[in-house]
């Protein structure tokens, strides 16, 4: 049985997830909560865990999600823009939603985004393209994600490196952006599918 402590932290990732695309990390939790160990922020998470309310990946910062349902009518969200050149700031506002619940079977961990930019033209997204992103903190190599450096948002191809990771565009005038140890990187989601608007 849920405590109202854990009650309130489910709340809170549901929102920030739904607000802003990604979930918050366990310092930012504890933040909001008052709570300044760490372990006691693990605490509540692992009764969520526990509880099927939540589904976490331990290894990376922003590992945190509630556990995937279906959505309810109204479709796929539209959180922002992405870039798809250099990284840019990450929008948070929904912009509206699109009607492809069918298509990809879309649960409440699925949402899109709109690119800007030209660095993934090669591989089929162009600028004005929206990208359906599944929610999740891992990728697979060569799988196009959609990845937050700071606060930036890009999609790329995410390449792991044996000491690094390359997020690598799929247009040859951009270099690859490198991410170290020291980068404030996560995965936000990796994408499932484009969708183009014929005759904008």
């Amino acid at each position: 049985m849920l405590n109202d402590r854990a009650r309130q932290i489910l709340a809170f990732i549901q929102r920030s997830t739904r607000d802003k695309g990604y979930p918050p990390t366990i310092r930012e939790i504890g933040q909001e909560f008052g709570i300044s160990s760490t372990n006691g922020v693990r605490y509540h998470l692992n009764l969520l865990e526990k509880a099927g309310h939540l589904r976490r990946s331990g290894k990376i910062s922003r590992g945190i999600g509630p556990a995937r349902e279906r959505m309810p009518a109204g479709g796929i969200p539209i959180l922002g823009r992405v870039a798809a050149g250099q990284p840019v700031l990450a929008e948070e506002s929904l912009e509206g939603r699109l009607e492809l619940d069918q298509i990809f079977d879309a649960g409440s961990g699925m949402f899109a985004l709109k690119i800007r930019g030209d660095s993934m033209v090669d591989a089929g997204i162009l600028e004005g393209d929206y990208v359906i992103v599944r929610q999740q903190p891992q990728a697979n190599a060569g799988e196009i994600v959609v990845g937050l450096l700071g606060t930036e948002a890009t999609v790329k191809y995410y390449q792991p490196r044996r000491s690094h990771i390359e997020l690598v565009a799929a247009n040859p005038k951009y270099d690859p952006i490198l991410v170290t140890e020291e980068s404030e990187f996560s995965i936000l989601g990796v994408v499932r599918g484009v969708v183009r608007t014929v005759g904008r």
